[in-house]
């Protein structure tokens, strides 16, 4: 079965949907019985496409000037992606397509070839103050876009597949729940000297709560810094990711109440350094307002971490009911909850055990296997 997969994400985006997509196509490409395209506008980062294993059924496809306009701009590059591949997915004899970032190619649907496309949240829509207003009318035409083209559509979370079904007034039914995967690079064991090397070189303290994702505004790294002076004196606040403007006002922040010395932002971190970064820190901290699963819980579990993470959108259902939950605006519940989780602290270790008993419901093969069976499912609908 030859199946396309748009690659965009895959070769340009380091972390979020990219992650996703190179997971479960790393995992897809190890089950028998599929040769997978990996349709992409361009090559993208090198290292982002070695982290795509090299197999003998997985190649990367390129726009063919013959099925499209000349590749010689974004916009040419964009208009491929939304139109013109599909003459050149019918020309290249692919089965089926899947979007796997909530985008489906205009005439998918009309040109016999089956196509999923994975939703991974809505926050667009549930939460448009956190975006222009021109992006929020771009991402609602390409999600009712994807609606009426797919065939199938899947949900990374019980909580998307919600608000699919809420606010695109799509039927439960139409919508298959398949929870994505976290790559493997987090569940190998730590090497300490990697560990230590990792930490020299980013400057970090001995003790820190790590929090992974772009420092923006609905991430609400705020709620850290505002439970900082509660905490120990020695412990400290560690975050990875984008820097945006929001990050200029924690900085302030912490500067207003003291902590600035206790605040660390790191980014253009390399993928290969963040499972040590995680294996260096006592607790992860995830206060975002709302996220369509949160992945980086999983990824802290996987290494052995505590988490405290905020009610409101899915991230019980990703961390189980082993990790700690609180308000997004309560700063001294976050603090209370952080202390709970530091070593030495009671019952701690238990909870690690447990929530990596429950996050194996999200390994790999599992979501792979899922997706094959769906693949093959509508494959037998043709």
């Amino acid at each position: 079965m030859i199946i396309a997969l748009d690659a965009k994400r895959i070769v340009r985006n380091g972390t979020g949907l990219g992650s996703y997509g190179r997971t479960l196509v790393g995992d897809l490409a190890r089950l028998e019985g599929v040769d997978l395209r990996l349709y992409a506008p361009d090559a993208g980062r090198e290292d982002l496409r070695r982290q795509v294993p090299v197999r003998p059924n997985l190649h990367y496809v390129y726009p063919s000037a013959s099925v499209s306009l000349p590749v010689v701009s974004g916009l040419c590059k964009a208009y491929w992606r939304s139109r013109g591949i599909v003459a050149q997915l019918q020309a290249d004899g692919v089965q089926l397509y899947h979007g796997l970032s909530g985008e489906l190619p205009v005439g998918i649907r009309r040109s016999g070839i089956r196509s999923v496309v994975t939703i991974h949240d809505l926050i667009f829509l549930r939460h448009p103050e956190y975006y222009h207003w021109m992006d929020v009318q771009i991402y609602k035409r390409k999600f009712l876009q994807a609606l009426r083209e797919a065939d199938r559509i899947v949900a990374i979370s019980e909580c998307t597949r919600r608000d699919i079904c809420e606010l695109g007034g799509v039927p439960k039914e139409r919508v298959d729940l398949i929870y994505q995967s976290c790559a493997p690079r987090f569940s190998a064991p730590s090497d300490r000297h990697l560990v230590d090397e990792v930490c020299r070189r980013y400057l970090l303290p001995r003790r820190y709560v790590l929090c992974v994702g772009s420092v923006e505004e609905r991430k609400n790294a705020m709620l850290l810094v505002r439970a900082l002076p509660l905490l120990p004196a020695d412990v400290h606040v560690v975050l990875v990711g984008r820097p945006t403007k929001y990050s200029q006002q924690v900085v302030a922040e912490a500067g207003r109440l003291g902590v600035a010395h206790r605040l660390h932002l790191l980014h253009g971190v390399p993928d290969e350094h963040l499972p040590a970064i995680y294996a260096g820190a006592e607790v992860f901290a995830y206060p975002s307002r709302y996220e369509g699963f949160g992945i980086p819980i999983i990824e802290a579990v996987s290494m052995g971490l505590p988490v405290v993470a905020c009610t409101g959108s899915c991230l019980e259902e990703a961390g189980g009911p082993h990790n700690l939950y609180v308000g997004p605006d309560d700063a001294e519940a976050m603090a209370h909850a952080l202390q709970q989780l530091l070593r030495g602290a009671g019952g701690r270790e238990q909870r690690i055990d447990s929530s990596r008993q429950y996050i194996r419901r999200f390994e790999g093969t599992d979501a792979a296997a899922k997706f094959l069976d769906l693949y093959r499912e509508l494959a037998a609908g043709l």
